[in-house]
């Protein structure tokens, strides 16, 4: 399929893909598909300071990938279903087309 037909990532793939191309937003990430987490629990596995870790979630459930659940005092965060499907299937376009072998166009 040549690059013209192949369809682009969204603008809100984009953003999302931005967001997560940040180190330790990704690793945040990584932890809430595992189980849902507080502040606390970020804190304590990614050696963070508590501010730091508040504005990485701040983004994330600005960019719509994580929900928030109060609990008590504390609030749990966990990724938001289907979330991450529409970057991940842009990705997976372009991953796929690096392995297939392309023409050079003329300059």
């Amino acid at each position: 399929m040549a690059a013209a037909e192949r369809p682009a990532a969204t603008p809100e793939a984009t953003v999302v893909l931005a967001v997560v191309a940040d180190p330790m937003r990704w690793r945040i990430l990584t932890l809430l598909a595992d189980a849902e987490l507080c502040t606390t629990h970020l804190q304590g596995l990614l050696v963070a300071k508590q501010t730091l870790i508040s504005h990485h979630l701040k983004v994330l459930r600005d960019a719509g990938l994580v929900l928030t659940a109060p609990c008590g005092r504390f609030t749990y965060y966990r990724l938001r279903p289907g979330a991450l499907d529409e970057p991940a299937e842009a990705l997976t376009r372009v991953a796929a087309a690096s392995h297939t072998a392309v023409t050079r166009r003329p300059c």
